[in-house]
C-alpha cells in the first residue's frame, strides 16, 4: 500500500514527506531538488545566505526539477533580521511555499495570501498551531524535542502531535526524530498529514553539506549529542565536539566574529559564524546540528535510495 495524499494548497507530492529546511547552507538548490525529484517537498534554507544567493538557489533547484515532480520551498527564519527581506525575495521568485520558524509574525501569512503562495509555520504547541491557523497558515509542522537545531520544546514528538491534530483543521506534519517508514506509518495513525525529515538527509549523497559534515553524523553515537544554550536564547541539539566542549564549560569565552544576523541575541559567541565553520568543513569548531536519532544513521545514500527504503518500511509497518 502506498503513502497516503498529502494536500498543500496546490501542492501534491507522490510522498507525503517535506525535507527539513537546514542552515547554514545544509538544505539548498542540490538537496532540495533531489527530493523533489524523488516525488516529496524540498526546502531551501534561507538561513547565512544573501538574498541573491537564495534567489540563485531557488533558481537553480526550479531548473533541477523534473516536470510532475515534487515541490521547491524556502525556510527563512522569523528570528533573523533579514526575515521580511528574505521572505519577499522567496515569494517574488513563486516558490511552492515558504515556511517559517523561531516566531510568527501576522505580515508572512497576508505578503503569502497576496501572492497565492501556502506558508507553513513550525510549532511546538497546540495553542501556537490554532494561533497560526487562525492567522492564515496553510499547515504547521510539529517539531518534538528530538529534533535537531534550536528546540521549541522539551516534550516529545508523539506527546505533542495528537493535542495539535485536534486543536486544528489543517495539515499537520509531524517533525523532530523520524527516521524510518515506521516512523512515518505511526505519524500518520495518530492524526498526521505528513512528516517532516531533516537529519536523514544531511547524510545523502545530494546534501550540500561538506563530506566532513556528514561523516559527523555517520560516525556518531548515541553518547555523542547533547544540548547546547545558543546565543538565541534557545537550546540547540549538536554533536558534540571541540566548540561544544568550550560554550558549555568556559563562561569566559570570548566572541570572535558578530555577524550581526539576530533581532536578539547573547552575543556569548556568534552561533551563524559557528554554523558558517562546520559549514566549510571544519567540524570541530563549528556547530554540528543533528537529530537526537542520529546514531542510528550508517550510511551516506542517494536521496532516491532512502525514498525507496522510507516507501518499503512504511509498507511493512502498515501490514502488520
Amino acid at each position: 500500500m502506498n503513502f497516503p495524499q498529502l494536500k498543500i494548497g496546490h501542492m501534491l507530492p507522490k510522498a507525503p514527506i517535506i525535507q527539513g529546511g537546514m542552515g547554514v547552507g545544509i538544505s539548498l538548490s542540490k538537496l532540495a531538488s533531489a527530493v523533489a525529484n524523488a516525488g516529496g517537498i524540498g526546502i531551501i534554507s534561507g538561513t547565512g545566505i544573501s538574498v541573491e544567493e537564495m534567489r540563485n538557489h531557488i533558481r537553480q533547484a526550479k531548473a533541477l526539477v523534473k516536470k510532475d515532480a515534487g515541490y521547491i520551498g524556502v525556510n527563512v527564519l522569523f528570528a533573523m533580521n533579514d526575515f521580511a527581506e528574505k521572505m519577499k525575495a522567496a515569494l517574488e521568485e513563486k516558490v511552492d511555499f515558504i515556511i517559517s520558524g523561531a516566531g510568527i509574525s501576522r505580515d508572512m501569512y497576508a505578503w503569502g495570501k497576496k501572492a497565492g503562495i501556502p506558508v507553513l509555520s513550525i510549532v511546538s504547541s497546540a495553542k501556537l498551531a490554532k494561533m497560526s491557523e487562525r492567522l492564515g497558515a496553510a499547515a504547521v509542522v510539529v517539531e518534538g524535542h528530538e529534533a535537531g537545531g534550536h528546540l521549541g520544546t522539551e516534550r516529545p514528538l508523539f506527546e505533542i502531535l495528537p493535542e495539535v491534530v485536534e486543536a486544528v483543521s489543517i495539515p499537520v506534519i509531524a517533525a523532530g526524530g523520524i527516521m524510518t517508514g515506521a516512523d512515518i506509518a505511526k505519524a500518520i495513525s495518530m492524526g498526521a498529514s505528513g512528516v517532516q525529515m531533516g537529519t536523514r538527509f544531511v547524510a545523502s549523497e545530494e546534501c550540500d553539506a561538506p563530506l566532513s559534515f556528514k561523516q559527523k553524523y555517520v560516525e556518531a553515537t548515541k553518547e555523542d549529542t547533547l544540548l547546547v544554550k545558543t546565543t538565541v536564547g534557545l537550546h540547540g541539539r549538536a554533536i558534540a565536539n571541540h566548540f561544544t566542549d568550550l560554550i558549555t564549560t568556559s563562561e569566559k569565552l570570548k566572541i570572535t566574529k558578530c555577524l550581526d544576523c539576530l533581532k536578539n541575541c547573547s552575543y556569548r559567541f556568534c552561533t551563524l559564524d559557528s554554523l558558517l565553520k562546520s559549514m566549510a568543513g571544519d567540524v570541530e569548531n563549528g556547530l554540528v546540528f543533528a537529530g537526537a536519532r542520529v546514531h542510528e544513521i550508517k550510511e551516506i545514500l542517494p536521496v532516491k535510495k532512502i525514498f525507496e527504503n522510507l516507501t518499503n518500511e512504511y509498507r511493512v509497518a502498515i501490514s502488520k
